[in-house]
This record gives structure tokens, sequence and C-alpha cells, in this order.
């Protein structure tokens, strides 16, 4: 029966999680037996302060009212965060912190457990899970991030621990900060960045007594937390210091900021932070709460609010389930989505601050809106609606014109001036009937060009019969291809004028000879197959056609046709070429070391593996006219071990632009089948972002960029100059002109065509603001 599973309890650790989810279980079935180890002593604690979100809050609120108001009698509230950089203070208001002691949510914590009966045994390491599991119904591995109870069955719970670049100290200031305050110190050594964040205010007692950690009241107290890359670490001598030495270096790094003050440590070292993943959080009748089950990077302070949040599903669960396995599997089921968010935001967070020192030149208002939409989970849209002077003067600082969202600004490339900063993405569309784009070409192209964007690409046109993917691809290779393709160029100019039509060239290397898509993508052809080349003689995937590798001579031919397609593409009027060397095809397939394993000069060393991609280039951006732009798409990482890095992907990228290329455009993936992409919103910006902040060159971001807001985002923080998107692209051909719409914006970034004009607003609706009633009657 619901509320009766679980009778006997055992956790794991004493921290906030394994605390609250005892007291949780106890009270909602006083009759459970609950009994929490902790090895440490009572007000032994590492750390300082903990934040929790309004959100975490109003779970406590409603289910523990006596927690809730004992927490919030000490919580310090704050609106502001600070950002100081090279001397200067930018401040953004609106964002709502509540935090308190890591003592004190303890305290608190082990008052309401005493008072409700369960046993707390401190300075007691606990028996072995398995152990416990024979004498309890529930045991609860609340025991961190070095879980002993994960490694102990690592075999059930599958274990992944990321070690992350940077070294981190946890200190505490004996004042308090009037705002969460970022703080960039470039040393000598490289860069370290300051977080800190009041967690004790200020005592309105003129003779105030101390805390138990020997802190006035009257003066407040602060988290301090300075981090900063390895190699800056150890230049700076940081390796050999003792906790002292360690203290004495962070508070003269960032004296300004502590206004001369010294910082106070607890038990504190340098430590790496560490990422932990499970693919399950529960073994028999163990289940992982808090960091035993997940990490998420500090810089979202997330560690506590992720625990408690743990604690209040896993009692709701067991409350409702009918037994103990199917309450862990909806507490899993309940959780994994919000932690997988959350640590996804946690990582590009974290990610943010590794690469730190290549956003350190930025104009600094741009700085300081990066740093807060780090994240991806803080938008320009949601920044704006907190504190719009603050995004107004990142706007302004930027020469945003007034009203004007940044993704209808203005970009150019060479002569080519594109109204704002939406790409459709290319998007194979397998409707081409030997190669020859037709009548559904100019209407899906035709439509998305009236739809607003500022440039439209095409679908990567195959240079060769043999260079296709599929029977439906198209090419241009042939005089009707090119006759078809320029049908499709007229249009756009004449009849959505102001946007611009690029054409992405590629050959489809091993990957070519395949089914449709919806009849199996990448299946080999039931018949009718041709031949296929590559690097190697690698194929794509078990039962694939194994392709033949390229001689010199071949690699020659190949050269040729693509300088024939692109002679041709000038014939058609396209407004910019991009060649395809991602995603696996054919130029793709040198450049990474998985399928490329050649031994010539064509193979080995990045240098030989972009020879060949980059032969092709310069022979196609020499006949392709001057004025006109030329980009190139990579993939930046195989997402598999011993493939495509980032570090390569900025050597790949520098290497084109120093040949020529305008603009990269950044993707992933596709490389080879047993990939394991980072799925999530924006997963691939990073990768644009750190090319275009790292070189200097400009950007094409793509990867599950999905809203208006995103776009904006990315923009106006520096991280990309243009913003390419498919499937939205298919779902709403005008996709851009309604973001123009939504956001009230009726400027030159995104004129209706005149036909369309009468339906550049919103269509009314049903009435939902009806008169309310004016007296009820009981």
């Amino acid at each position: 029966m619901a509320g009766e599973v679980a009778v006997r309890v055992a956790v794991i650790g004493g921290g906030p999680g394994g605390l609250y989810a005892a007291a949780l279980l106890k009270r909602l079935d006083p009759s459970r037996e609950i009994t929490v180890w902790e090895r440490n002593a009572p007000d032994d604690t590492f750390g300082f302060g903990v934040v929790l979100s309004d959100e975490t809050l109003g779970g406590i609120e409603h289910a523990d009212p006596v927690v809730y108001r004992a927490l919030q009698a000490e919580f310090v509230r704050w609106d502001d965060i600070d950002i100081v950089h090279r001397g200067r203070t930018f401040t953004s208001g609106g964002h709502g912190f509540a935090a308190l002691g890591r003592r004190r949510l303890l305290a608190v914590l082990h008052r309401r457990c005493r008072d409700l009966g369960i046993e707390l045994r401190f300075g007691t390491e606990a028996p072995p899970a398995a152990e416990l599991a024979r004498a309890h119904d529930l045991v609860i591995a609340a025991d961190g991030v070095h879980s002993a109870t994960r490694t102990a069955h690592a075999d059930a719970f599958r274990p992944r621990l990321t070690t992350h670049r940077c070294r981190y100290i946890w200190l505490a200031a004996d004042f308090a900060f009037d705002a969460f305050r970022f703080e960039i110190a470039e040393t000598e050594h490289g860069v370290a960045q300051l977080h800190a964040y009041p967690y004790a205010g200020p005592s309105p007692d003129p003779h105030p007594s101390e805390t138990p950690s020997g802190v006035p009241y009257s003066t407040g107290a602060s988290t301090v937390i300075v981090e900063m890359r390895e190699e800056v670490w150890r230049s700076a001598g940081l390796d050999r210091c003792d906790e002292r030495a360690s203290a004495e270096w962070c508070a003269k790094a960032f004296t300004d900021a502590l206004r001369g003050r010294p910082l106070r440590s607890n038990n504190s070292s340098w430590t790496a932070f560490r990422t932990v993943v499970n693919d399950r959080w529960s073994h028999g009748n163990t289940v992982l709460l808090g960091d035993a089950a997940h990490t998420a990077h500090f810089s979202i302070g997330s560690g506590t609010k992720l625990a408690v949040e743990d604690a209040l599903a896993l009692a709701a669960c067991l409350q409702e389930q009918p037994d103990t396995a199917a309450a862990l599997a909806a507490y899993e089921a309940e959780r994994r989505p919000v932690v997988a968010s959350t640590q996804r935001a946690a990582r590009a967070s974290l990610d943010w601050f590794e690469e730190l020192s290549t956003y350190t030149g930025q104009p600094p208002r741009q700085f300081a809106f990066n740093l807060l939409t780090r994240s991806r989970r803080v938008t320009h849209d949601n920044l704006r609606l907190r504190d719009p002077g603050f995004v107004a003067a990142v706007e302004g600082e930027a020469d945003t014109p007034a009203d004007t969202p940044p993704m209808f600004t203005p970009f150019r490339l060479r002569s080519l001036t594109l109204r704002n900063r939406v790409v459709v993405s290319p998007m194979d569309m397998y409707a081409a009937r030997d190669g020859v784009p037709g009548d559904f070409h100019l209407v899906h192209l035709g439509a998305r060009a009236l739809g607003g964007a500022g440039l439209v690409m095409t679908e990567m046109v195959c240079v060769s019969e043999r260079g296709r993917i599929t029977p439906g691809c198209a090419g241009l290779y042939t005089p009707d291809q090119a006759a078809a393709w320029r049908r499709v160029t007229d249009f756009v100019h004449t009849q959505a004028p102001g946007t611009a039509i690029g054409l992405q060239l590629g050959h489809s290397g091993r990957k070519g000879s395949t089914k449709l898509m919806w009849d199996g993508i990448d299946e080999p052809l039931d018949d009718g197959n041709w031949p296929l080349v590559a690097a190697s003689p690698l194929p794509y995937k078990p039962g694939s056609q194994r392709p033949h590798e390229l001689t010199t001579n071949e690699l020659a031919t190949i050269r040729e046709q693509f300088t024939s397609a692109a002679r041709r593409a000038v014939d058609c009027g396209f407004d910019l070429l991009e060649l395809h060397c991602a995603h696996g095809y054919l130029l793709s397939g040198f450049l990474s070391p998985l399928t490329n394993q050649r031994t010539d000069a064509y193979g080995g060393s990045l240098s030989r593996r972009l020879r060949f991609p980059l032969e092709v280039f310069d022979a196609v951006r020499e006949l392709w006219p001057e004025e006109k732009p030329m980009t190139v798409r990579i993939s930046a990482t195989d997402w598999a071990a011993g493939g495509t890095t980032a570090e390569d992907a900025v050597a790949m990228a520098a290497a084109f632009a120093e040949h020529g290329a305008d603009a990269i455009d950044v993707s992933t993936g596709q490389v080879v089948a047993e990939e394991s992409p980072d799925f999530g919103r924006s997963y691939q910006t990073p990768f644009a972002d750190r090319i275009r902040n790292t070189l200097g060159v400009p950007v094409i971001a793509v990867g599950a960029i999905s809203s208006w807001d995103d776009v904006n985002s990315l923009v106006l923080a520096g991280r990309a100059d243009l913003c390419a998107l498919a499937r939205p692209h298919l779902y709403d051909p005008h996709w851009t002109l309604h973001a123009a719409a939504e956001q009230g914006y009726t400027g030159p970034g995104a004129p209706w065509p005149p036909p369309y004009q009468a339906g550049s607003r919103t269509p009314p609706t049903g009435r939902t603001d009806a008169p309310k009633p004016r007296l009820t009657l009981r």
C-alpha cells in the first residue's frame, strides 16, 4: 500500500540531501525506523554557504513547513549580479538568490531529524550498502561525489566520471558582498576568476556575539571560490602551496574585491571538478541521491539544490507507488530528465569558464552579457525582462539600433550584406531526379526565401553522379542541372529581393549509394549501387559498401569536378558558395583521423589530412568571383574517441581562413557511425564559439538552435555571427518573419513580401479575457 513502502530505512551520508530525505520519509510515515550514518562530527562541514532557488524553497515549504520556516529565518537574499573585469563593474538585477551557511542548514536539518525521532550516528562509518540492504527495506546512498556505494556497485550503477581542466578552492570572506560577484584577474600566470556570494548578513546588534565558526555576526560572511585553468594554477606555484598560502595568494589576487581583507579556509584544498553521471540510480533496494548520483558545476549553484530536490522526489514516489521497486523506478524517471537538463547547463557554464581567456578581449558589456548567458538558461529575452536597462546598454555598445533585436542586424561577408543573422541551414531533400532540382526545390527554397531569412542555403549539391548520397540527391554536373538551379536563384532574387541564396558543394565519399532517408538512412541500395571512393577503404558501418582508396590521379579528377561545379554555380547566380567538409562525406573523410588512415602525403598529421580539402578549396576559390564570399562547413568533433578534437577544429578553421574562407560553418559529428553526441539545446554552438573567439574568424553556429531568443543571445554575446536553423524552417517556412512579429519588430531586417503584408500580424483568436462575474452566490 502507498505510504507503507520502506519501513526500515538506512541513509548513508549526513549531508543536506540525506538528512532531508530522512526527515521527509519520517514525517510522511512516523512508524518508519530511519538511521543516518555520518562519518564526520555534527559541526564538521566543508565549504561555507549554499544557494537554493525559489523553486526549491517552494517545494520545501509545501513538504515540510517546519524546515521552511527555520530556513527562512536564516536566508540572505539578493537580486544583483556584479561582473568586474578590467577595473569596470557591470551590475545586472532581477535575478533573485537565497543563501545561508552550510552549517546553519545542517543544524536545522539535524534538529528536525531529532525532533522526528530519527537516529543520527555521527562519527560513524556506515556499514557497506550491501550489508545494510539485507537488514533494511531501503538504503539511500547520499555519500557524495566520492561515493563508496557507487564504487562498490559500479557494475550496477555504471558510473562515468569526467575530470575537468580547472582547479578551484572554496574559501570565505568575513563580510557580506552586496551581490553575487564574478571578478576576473588577469595575472602574469594567466586568467583566474572569483565567484562570490553572501551567505550571512550583517547583524543589527551593535554588540553581536560570534557564530560557531568565530565570525562576528556584525560583518556577515560570503563564500569565495577561486578558479583557474590547471596550467595557470601550476605556473602560479599553487600546486606547491598549503592551505594558508593558497588563501593568501587568492586574497592578494582579488584584493580590490575583498577590500584588502583576508580569506578564511576550512579544510580547503585545490581540486578539479568532476562530473558524475550514472546509467542507473538504483540497485535492488539501494538508491543513489545527490552528488552520489550526479554532479553539476558550482558555477550554476546546483549541488545542494539538486540533492534537496532529489529528496523531495524520492519521498513523494515512495508515498505514491505500491512498492519500493516501483518507487525507485518512478523516482529515477522523474528526476533524470531534470538532472540531465541541469547538467547540460552546468557543462556549458563550466566550459565557458574553462575557455575564459578567449573572451577577455571582448567589449566590456558584451563580456558581461556573455558571462550571464553562458549556461544558455539565462537568455537575451529573460535577461531583458529582469533588467531591461542592462540589456539596452549591451545593445548600445554593440551599435544595435533601438528597438532592433540583435538577430535583425545586418552582417557583411565581402560584398554580400545579409540583412539579418538567420540562415536556412542546408537540408537534403532527396527529391531530385537524375540530379536535377525540380518544382519541389523551387517551392521549398523559394518559400524559405520569402520567409525572411538573410541567407537560404541549398542542400548539399553533389559534384558528380557518383558523388551523390542517394539517387534523389541534387547535383551540379550537367547543363540541365545548372539550368534548373538558375530557375531557383532567379526566383529568389526577383521575388524575395534582399534574400541571399548560397550553394553548398560536396561529394558523398564513403557515405554514398544509399537509400532515401525515409527508406533507410545510410542503408545501401537494394540494387543499382555505384562504386564509392574515400580517403581510406573503410566502410561507414557494418553492411555498408567498402570504398576504394583514392589515388593521386583520382584526387585530381575529383578536384576538377569541384571546380567544374563551381563554374556552373557562377553562371547560376548563387550569392555564396560553401564547401562541405563535414559529416563524414568525402572531404570530411580526409580531415578525421578515424577515417583517414593514409600513409602518403594526404594522411597522418592534421596538416597532411588538411592537404586535399585545402587543395579543393584553393581551386574553387580561385575561380569563384572575388567579391563573393566562400564558407566551409566542418565537423568540429567526431563525438568518438580518437577522432577530431575541439583543438583540431580550431586548427582546421585557422587553415581554411588563412586560405581565404570568409566564415566557418561549425557543425559536428556524423563522421563515424559509432558516435555518441552530447545532444541538447544549442549543443553544437560552443564549438563555433571557441573558433570565433580564439581566431576572430566569423562563424555560423548550428545545432538545435530552435528559438529566436537563442539567436539573439548567441549574436549579442559574440558567440556566433550567423545562426543556421534547419528543423524550425521545416516546421515554419516563415520562421524569421514570425520571429520578427513576435518581437514587435518591423524594420529592414525582416521585411514582409508585399503580397504577404496582410498576414504580418498574429491572426485574432477567440476572447480569453471575458469579464468575470461581479457576484458569486453560495
